[in-house]
């Protein structure tokens, strides 16, 4: 049955003191960037990091440059390595792709042999192939951390691969029903988590005529910039709209300017800004924030962030947001791809409107999104792995209690 982690659970007087050792948890991470999946890491990091009773090494993949993550981690206290990994990339999967991946794989199984650690957590589904290759080295728990939705033959390759692992942990239902492990006993869906971030400003941002609205994604295909900007062109520029991202580093992206210059008559009123440290100050200066996703989204963490700051959404119907977003209450959903529905929004909706979801939207964010929900509901997760063991097992020091567990429909 799946389950879905919706309490905390308190602290208890920790084992490890009586064992006299640390438990050694390993976190295999696709990327060195900071994106949704590597905030996420980071708020794991740093939760496992918290306890005294762990040591947290973080192995980062050495087919991306260095980024803004790496020094992150290592002002937290992980000790961060990189090294040759057997990372799922989708425009590496060619014959000369694969292998590179076996090599990869061997040299990653090689490197375990000499390494002794309690629990490997697998923070990405591209991580998964690290799963067999550290069951086959005798970590008896490790942990998949499914935050993509996963397509028809992704669940091909990938299911195979998840099931090496002793726990699963979903960023939510839609992702966790797209991986086919819906049924899996291992799997729960935990919420993904962010700060609040907000600084104070010399003085109140301004309220503005018509909307500002804000998009801060990667600019992938399937993120929905087409979709968006076709819609705000039928809707007659309704305001102002503000695009942060840039193409990934690894993987196919999209043109945003050339698509504004396609489809906008007034580009005036749209602003490309491209990659920015941080957003905050963006998300400040919106009245909404828009998610136009035209497939499926696993989770939309650019939603909480806004919540966070008091502003709504306007998300598409992709899975992952549709948990997040009350309809016409926290925001407004459309169905994907529909131009003609999200110029209707933009058309219809003026500041108060969007004032008065942003005030509900924080309230939603106080009472389900912040980081300690999360980072506690993960926790619970690897104190349940570590402690499954055996009685000598390495144990954080908070109990596990049937209560944090609750069946989910």
């Amino acid at each position: 049955m799946t389950e879905i982690l919706n309490q905390e659970h308190p602290s208890s007087t920790s084992s490890l003191g009586r064992m006299g050792r640390r438990g050694r948890v390993l976190v295999v991470h696709s990327s060195d960037e900071m994106y949704g999946s590597d905030r996420i890491v980071l708020e794991v990091v740093a939760e496992l990091v918290a306890s005294d009773s762990l040591d947290v090494t973080v192995w980062l993949p050495t087919d991306v440059e260095p980024g803004p993550l790496a020094p992150l981690l290592r002002e937290l206290g992980a000790r961060v390595e990189r090294h040759p990994l057997p990372i799922l990339r989708r425009l590496k999967l060619t014959p000369g792709g694969f292998l590179r991946l076996a090599r990869d794989a061997a040299r990653t199984f090689s490197r375990l042999s000499g390494r002794h650690f309690d629990l490997v957590y697998c923070a990405t589904s591209a991580c998964l192939p690290v799963a067999p290759l550290a069951r086959l080295r005798g970590v008896r728990s490790v942990v998949g951390h499914l935050q993509e939705p996963w397509g028809t033959r992704d669940r091909v390759g990938l299911r195979p691969l998840a099931r090496a692992c002793t726990a699963l942990v979903a960023v939510s239902r839609s992702v966790l029903g797209a991986s086919g492990l819906a049924e899996d006993a291992r799997a729960v869906v935990v919420h993904n988590g962010v700060p609040h971030r907000s600084r104070d400003l010399p003085e109140p941002p301004p309220v503005h005529p018509r909307p500002h609205y804000l998009i801060a994604s990667r600019w992938n295909p399937h993120k929905g910039h087409g979709t968006l900007l076709q819609a705000w062109e039928r809707a007659g520029c309704p305001g102002e709209l503000v695009i942060l991202g840039g193409a990934p580093a690894v993987g196919i992206g999209v043109d945003v300017p050339a698509l504004v210059e396609k489809y906008v008559s007034d580009p005036a009123t749209v602003t490309v800004v491209g990659e920015v440290d941080d957003a905050t100050p963006y998300l400040q200066a919106a009245d909404a924030v828009i998610l136009p996703t035209d497939t499926l989204e696993g989770f939309g963490l650019v939603s909480v962030e806004a919540f966070s700051e008091g502003r709504a959404v306007i998300a598409s119907r992709s899975g992952g947001p549709e948990e997040v977003i009350e309809d016409g209450v926290t925001g407004w959903l459309f169905d994907c791809q529909d131009v003609d529905a999200l110029a209707g929004l933009l058309r219809d909706l003026d500041v108060a409107a969007l004032a008065e979801a942003g005030v509900r939207a924080q309230e939603a964010y106080q009472a389900e999104f912040t980081p300690e929900h999360m980072r506690r509901r993960i926790h619970a997760v690897v104190d349940r792995e570590l402690a499954r063991r055996g009685p000598g097992a390495v144990s954080q020091g908070r109990s596990v209690e049937p209560q944090d567990w609750a069946a989910a429909s």
